[in-house]
């Protein structure tokens, strides 16, 4: 399979209770006109980005039970999902995530645990 920018992160699972994070463009202006170098944006405490996966969420531990036996191994482990979402603008603390470089192009993962705030288009509350 050929690799294209609709498909690059097709194959990529993330796992537990982290996600995988788009960093959002940085502004290199300040509010008053002032330019900043690359770098100082990034070492920011807080940083935010769009959530480009999810993993499954926090594993629930399994009984004991041999009534299972017979599931798919997929079917046995249950998840309770994350809040967060593929497409939500997270911000999230940098001291928390890991950068990595994926296809030319920097992401973060970040667990449940390092995100702050979560902005979604849908209405949650409807």
């Amino acid at each position: 399979m050929q690799l294209t920018a609709d498909n690059k992160l097709k194959n990529i699972i993330v796992v537990g209770d982290r996600v995988l994070i788009k960093p959002k463009k940085q502004n290199d202006q300040t509010s008053s006109g002032i330019y900043l170098p690359p770098g100082v944006q990034e070492k920011e405490k807080v940083q935010s980005g769009y959530i480009v996966k999810a993993g499954p969420g926090y594993p629930i531990p399994m009984s004991s039970d041999g009534d299972d036996d017979w599931k798919p191994e997929e079917e046995k482990i249950k998840y309770i999902p994350l809040q967060a979402k593929e497409g939500d603008l997270a911000l999230f603390l940098q001291k928390g995530a890991f950068e990595i470089m994926y296809e030319g192009e920097k992401y973060y993962i970040v667990p449940q645990s390092s995100i702050l705030m979560l902005e979604r288009e849908e209405d949650l509350f409807d």
